[in-house]
């Protein structure tokens, strides 16, 4: 490890000791941080997992009476139904602190005026399938945001977790080495030329008797 290029003095000894003291204290901190970070990002790759895994679930099973409605339906009729929105959705995004991370907190309303109204279309040319296939999608919105929300959320907590670790390293592994080494270096340095003036002053003694 490359010592820093600085002159040995005691002043300059102070100094590197204050940032020594700092830099320990700033790596135990990013330390701590860096595994709370990672504690509540576990937990929320479970959870962001077992989301995935229910809407993934509720997904095929919706798009599976789909394709059985479509295939007893009319093309066109089909088309005409899903051409126009049946209901307004307000998406709110806030935003929350997870350890300095600011992460999206999604909020959806459902026009209520609209709620209220179901999807209109005869009777006649629908079918069980289909109805089932409408409900579903309608109960998997709510979870389809809340996955886009932890997702996001996961993504942007990974991407500090990496930052964090990065700057952990560099303390650890290279500055707080690299000071304490150039604090030996001039500690070894003051020693050696406290013993030198030392002996000097034993010479000049010595030449005076």
């Amino acid at each position: 490890m490359a010592r820093l290029n600085v002159k040995p003095t005691r002043m300059e000894l102070s100094n590197l000791k204050d940032r020594l003291s700092i830099s320990t204290r700033g790596h135990k901190l990013l330390k701590d941080k860096q595994d709370e970070l990672m504690r509540q990002f576990i937990v929320l790759i479970r959870k962001n997992n077992e989301l995935r895994d229910e809407v993934e679930t509720e997904l095929t099973e919706s798009m599976r009476a789909f394709v059985i409605a479509k295939s007893l339906l009319n093309e066109s009729f089909i088309e005409e139904l899903f051409s126009v929105p049946d209901t307004s959705v307000t998406l709110d995004i806030q935003e929350k602190n997870i350890m300095s991370v600011m992460v999206p907190e999604m909020n959806f309303t459902v026009d209520e005026d609209d709620k209220e109204s179901e999807m209109k279309y005869g009777l006649l040319n629908s079918n069980s399938e289909l109805d089932d296939s409408i409900d579903r999608i309608s109960v998997i919105l709510p979870k389809l945001l809340k996955l886009s929300e932890i997702e996001k959320t996961c993504q942007l907590m990974a991407d500090e977790i990496e930052k964090t670790r990065r700057r952990v390293n560099a303390l650890e592994y290279l500055k707080i080495p690299q000071l304490k080494e150039t604090i030996h270096y001039i500690q070894m340095k003051l020693e050696e030329d406290e013993r030198a003036n030392i002996t000097r002053i034993m010479k000049v003694k010595d030449m005076g008797q």
